[in-house]
Parts: structure tokens; sequence; C-alpha cells
């Protein structure tokens, strides 16, 4: 997403280029490419597909066929993680207290599902100020409260340092999910203000805000986090721009971090 303005062909032959070894998916240009050819494509490169995103919004309807499709097209593209973003308030659950009811009984609808199929579900908190229309899971203690109903193999969280950044409480959730096997996925984006209208496409590019991101990769490392390490900026001024030269100047940003 960090640089969506590159077809698949063109990010997958620019990361073959610039030894960038793996690549997180989203399932809108997956499925508008092809699920089977994104696929062929991405392994023919030798590149892994470290997550699918998303899954969730449980607290909407048609969320259980939804959920099934985008664990089935996990496997297809042979990737072990997927990445929930959990929903927010609806008519059906106009509460934070319902909502997360109904998020902790839709994953545990799931988790077998998924784990037959050797896909961990990767519960992502998402920053306060998505609470009421995206993700009524706001800190990684409320992911671990869910996540931790099911085995880890199953069910998980995902921590991205552009929601988690503000929570003195995160580092030793870090910590907890560390030790319990729960952390499937780790994201780096930067928190730069004023944050645009409408908020969602704000994430700065590595470096040039606020967040010490090399105290989170140091706090993941002591967590004995070992996985993937992904980069995802929604940031319109970046997609505006040429995507190999983004993707270039995101590859040696991560590397001074």
């Amino acid at each position: 997403m960090t640089v969506k303005q590159l077809a698949l062909p063109e990010l997958v032959a620019q990361c073959v280029r610039l030894g960038v070894p793996g690549v997180g998916l989203w399932r809108e240009p997956v499925r508008e490419y092809g699920l089977e050819a994104a696929a062929d494509l991405v392994r023919d490169a030798g590149l892994t597909v470290t997550t699918l995103c998303r899954g969730g919004f449980f607290t909407s309807d048609g969320w259980e066929a939804e959920n099934r499709a985008a664990i089935d097209e996990a496997v297809t593209l042979g990737t072990d993680t997927l990445v929930l973003v959990s929903g927010g308030l609806t008519p059906a659950c106009p509460d934070l207290p319902s909502a997360r009811a109904r998020i902790t009984e839709a994953i545990g609808a799931l988790a077998p599902y998924a784990g037959e199929r050797g896909v961990r579900l990767a519960i992502e908190p998402l920053h306060p100020m998505y609470a009421s229309d995206r993700c009524a899971v706001s800190t990684l203690d409320q992911a671990l409260e869910i996540a931790e109903h099911f085995p880890a193999s199953q069910v998980g969280v995902t921590v991205d340092t552009y929601h988690l950044w503000w929570d003195d409480r995160a580092p030793a959730a870090v910590e907890r999910a560390g030790a319990a096997g729960r952390i499937h996925s780790f994201q780096l984006a930067d928190w730069t203000t004023p944050l645009p209208a409408g908020v969602l496409n704000g994430r700065g590019q590595l470096g040039t805000g606020a967040i010490d991101l090399h105290a989170w990769a140091d706090l993941l490392d002591k967590a004995g986090y070992t996985g993937p390490v992904e980069v995802e900026l929604f940031n319109d001024d970046l997609w505006a721009r040429d995507g190999t030269e983004v993707l270039e100047e995101t590859l040696e940003a991560f590397l001074a971090v």
C-alpha cells in the first residue's frame, strides 16, 4: 500500500531489483489483478507474501463469508497471516462493549477454519481516533484480551507503530504478546502533524515524525519477534509521486531506522 501507484508487476520487479524479500499484499489490488495470477507472479519472482490485508469488519453484515474468502485467498498467496481490522460501531453494535463482544465472537467462529488452513489471524489495534468507524479495538492490551481466548497458533496481534506509539502501556503488552508467541505482524509508519483532512492518509515516511522507530524495533527484538517487518504508509503526497522513487526512498529510510 505504501506504493499503491505501482501495478503488481511493477511492484514485484522493483522489489526484486532493490533486494526487498517480501511484500504485504492488499486484497483489492490482488483481486483486480487476479488471485491465481498474483500468486504466480510473486512466487515466480522468489518473493514472500508477508501478510494479506485485510479481514475483519465483524460488526457489519456479511462478515463471515467475506472473512472465509480472505482466509482462502491467503492460502493461495502462500502467506500464513491475515491482518484483521475489526470494525467500528454499527446499528447492530452501537457501543464499544457490544462491538468488542461481536468481534470476539466472530473471531471465535473463524479461528478454527483459519487454523485448519495454516493461516493466523492477526488482530490489529487502531489508534482511538478510528474507534467509531473502523476499529473498536484501540490498544494492544484490548487486542490481546481477545486473542487470548484462542490458541496462539490461530490468533495473535499486529503491532503497528502508527497506531500504538502513544500508549505507555504498549511496551509491556508487546512483552506479554512476545512471551505468548502472539506477535504475528510488525508494521512501521511514522506520525507527522498536522494530520490531513479525514486523517486516514496521514502516515509519515519513516524518520520524519514523532515516533522513535528504532526503539520500537528494539522492543520487538527483545520480545523475540523474528518475522518480517513491513512498512505501511497511507500518504497522498507519496502516492502522487513516482512509485519507484518512493520505494527507493522508503528502503533507505527503513535501513536508517
